[in-house]
Order: C-alpha cells, then structure tokens, then sequence
C-alpha cells in the first residue's frame, strides 16, 4: 500500500467501481486505490435479495463481478477490510481505522447507506434475527433458512418483500408485519397495496398490518414473537425461529462532521457530483445531488443509479465536466407480480396521480405528474413501459393535452415521444 494516490476512492461497491473503469479508460497510469470496509472484492448487492442466489440455484462465486486480477491488471490497489474514519480537505488526507493515513490528489466517496437496525424488547444478543446490507449479512441469512421452519418478515417495502418471496420458496411457514394500513404506503395508494399483497397472500404468505412485533421471545436464539395491533391494542403470538427485517437505511455522515464537508441527509453534491469540498466528489446511495430532470435534490438507492453516478463521478475526477442526467429505476419481481418505480415516485401535494389500467385486471400503474411532465410512475405487472416513461421523464415531454389518454390502459405511450 502506497501512502499517496492520485485517486482514491472510499467504497468499492457498484458506484466506486465504476468510477474506477471510467477512470482508467481515460488515465492508464495514475495511482488509484479503492478503500472498503468489507474484506470482499466487488460482489453484486442485488443478488443478495435474489432466490437464485440464496436458494443455491448459481454457483455461489457468481455473486463476484470483479476479480482479483481485474484490479491488478487495472493497478489499482484494493484496501479491503478498512473502514475511513476522518477526512481533512485542506491537508487532503484521509485517516483508516488501522491509523494509516493516505494523500490524495482526486477523492471519491461513495460508502453507500446502512440498514436501518431494527429494535425490539428481546432483540438484543438473540440470534435468529437478521437485516441485509452486506454479503455477511446475507451468508448468515443462507445458513438460517436451511434448518428455519417459520420466519418473519419485518416492514413493507423493496426488502421486505423480496426476503418474504425468498423464505416461501425456501418452503418455510412466513408472516408479514408491515406497521402501515397496506403495503408500501405512503408511496403507494392502498389499491397498488392491496394487489400486492393479493400476490403474497395466494402465494402462502401471511400478512399483518397495523402492527409491530412488541416482544422477541427465546433464550440465546428465536422462537417467537408477541405482535400488537396498533388499532386494537390486541396481541397474538407468532411462533418463529427466523426474523429478517427490512425497515429502510440510515445515512453514515458522522465521520465526515469535523471535516466541513457539507451533508444533509446525505453528502450533498451538484449535478456533476462535486461536494462542497475542492477535488472531491460523491456517487451511489450517500450522494443527495441536484437532479437536473427533476429539478431538486434527491437522494437515490440502486444499483443502476450508482453505476451511472460513478461512471459521470469518473469523468470529472479526470478533469471533464459531464453533469449526471439519467431518469432512475428499480425493478422487482415474486409471488407472481412485477413491481417497478421509475423516476421520483415520493407522494406530494404538488403532483397529480393518474391510474393507468386496474387492480381488477392485474394491471395497474400510476404515472405522477408535475405542472406538465410526467415525474414518476409505479407500475405493477406493466414493467413492459418503463422504457417508454423513462424517456418521457428524460426528454421532458409536455403530456399536459393528454391526460385523458395516460389513463387510458391501451394507449400507447410511445405514441407521446414522436
């Protein structure tokens, strides 16, 4: 390990790897290291909530997209296992949980965000209980499932629904608990809830909503859980030796506090993703960045909005000045529904909600719009127009003299980007 870089990059997940290979498509040369707190090199965050992955269907060394030759080849140095505990912008140096201290000439982070923990009375030390951010996380939950026989799943969003899909197939007895009147509120209206859930439920997964698990029952591991009803005040056992909860991230700014670097939620960033700071840059999850299309600052978690923000971050730290225009998605699909967002889908009473098809055909979407542009939509069993809405979101299209037809389920919306 050098003690100076041209390039140095905190976090070697999707978004500071391909700065990376950006970088290096343009500098051959310059010193470049990638510092993770995981020991691992590049895996994939998205097979982790994948049954392929966990049910044992792929090889497990498939969950890795870079090897050790690919940084060797590229001379990059992988700093793995160590954690960047302070930054000083004047002096550009970065201090490592191992105290070793590295100069820098162009700084990336992209340390991305953390699970929320969840906390229960009985949580504490108790093993059977699970979130899932990393690739320990997720080794730990493969190991569970082998011998669990019935497992709760904590939350109403992204996670909680791919881990309920995931411990069905594995043949395991599952209950939901969701502390919302239907899934995914408030983003989603309660009809984009109820089909979803309609999904679960024919799938042999039990939901609970207007509750939370009270008490985590067991000695040294789980054997259930007291859930109360928040409108009934009511509380029922469920037996379980398996609880995996999904219930949201946290941004890690803490360590950059005495630095100056200016941080909201997130580290706060311009559209070309420079920082407050000189020379220094952020990408992936952590970065909140003025959203040209959308015309506010955002803060968004996937993996293809990392990989895009890397790739525009790489850019600049060698020396071009490209801004971050790209409309972001997420897609997912169990218990025999698609579901996928596309664009800002945060619920406001500045935007207009126009339903597209029906839960009654299995069908539906919501396109949100601002003034006179689409900005968002949720689609269910309807991922086949993302494509289309992305562009419609990217290219700004008018769409205010065709509200009627956006509602109406045959029309083709491609007929909008001529």
């Amino acid at each position: 390990m050098q003690s100076s870089y041209k390039y140095l990059i905190i976090g070697g997940g999707a978004a500071g790897v391909s700065a990376a290979e950006t970088i290096r498509s343009i500098d051959a040369t310059g010193s470049m290291a990638i510092i993770s707190d995981e020991p691992y090199l590049m895996y994939s965050r998205v097979m982790l909530s994948k049954p392929s992955f966990f049910l044992g269907k792929i090889p497990f060394d498939e969950i890795y997209l870079k090897g050790k030759e690919w940084y060797s080849d590229n001379h990059i140095d992988f700093l793995g296992g160590k954690k960047a505990v302070s930054c000083d912008f004047q002096k550009k140096t970065v201090t490592l949980s191992d105290s070793s201290v590295l100069q820098y000439e162009k700084l990336l982070i992209t340390t991305g965000v953390l699970a929320r923990k969840w906390k229960a009375e009985g949580t504490e030390n108790k093993k059977g209980i699970y979130g899932l951010r990393s690739l320990e996380d997720g080794l730990a939950i493969m190991e569970a499932i082998k011998t669990a026989k019935k497992g709760l799943t904590i939350g109403g969003g992204f996670i909680s629904f791919e881990m309920a899909d995931l411990l069905n197939l594995a043949k395991i007895e599952t209950t939901m608990i969701i502390r919302e009147s239907h899934f995914w509120e408030p983003t989603l209206d309660e009809a984009s809830g109820q089909m979803i859930e309609k999904a679960l439920t024919s799938s042999g997964i039990k939901i609970i909503k207007n509750a939370e698990v009270k008490v985590v029952k067991g000695a040294e591991k789980v054997s259930g859980a007291i859930i109360k009803d928040n409108k009934s005040g009511k509380e029922i056992e469920v037996p379980c030796n398996i609880i995996i909860a999904g219930i949201g991230v946290t941004n890690s700014t803490g360590w950059l506090k005495e630095s100056g670097l200016r941080t909201n939620l997130g580290i706060l960033a311009n559209e070309y993703m420079e920082t407050s700071a000189p020379n220094v840059w952020t990408a992936g999850d952590i970065a909140e960045y003025k959203d040209l299309l959308l015309e506010e600052n955002v803060q968004m978690g996937n993996w293809v909005n990392a990989r895009e923000q890397g790739r525009i971050a790489g850019l600049n730290m060698t020396g071009q000045h490209q801004a971050f225009r790209f409309v972001s998605f997420y897609t997912t699909s169990g218990c025999g529904i698609s579901i996928a967002f596309v664009g800002d889908v945060t619920p406001g009473p500045d935007r207009v909600v126009i339903p597209r098809g029906s839960p009654e055909i299995n069908s539906y979407a919501r396109l949100i719009v601002v003034g006179k542009e689409l900005v968002g939509a949720t689609l269910l069993n309807r991922s086949s127009e993302m494509t289309t809405i992305s562009k419609l979101i990217e290219n700004n299209v008018d769409i205010s003299g065709h509200l009627k037809e956006l509602g109406d389920a045959g029309f083709d919306l491609k007929g909008l980007l001529v």
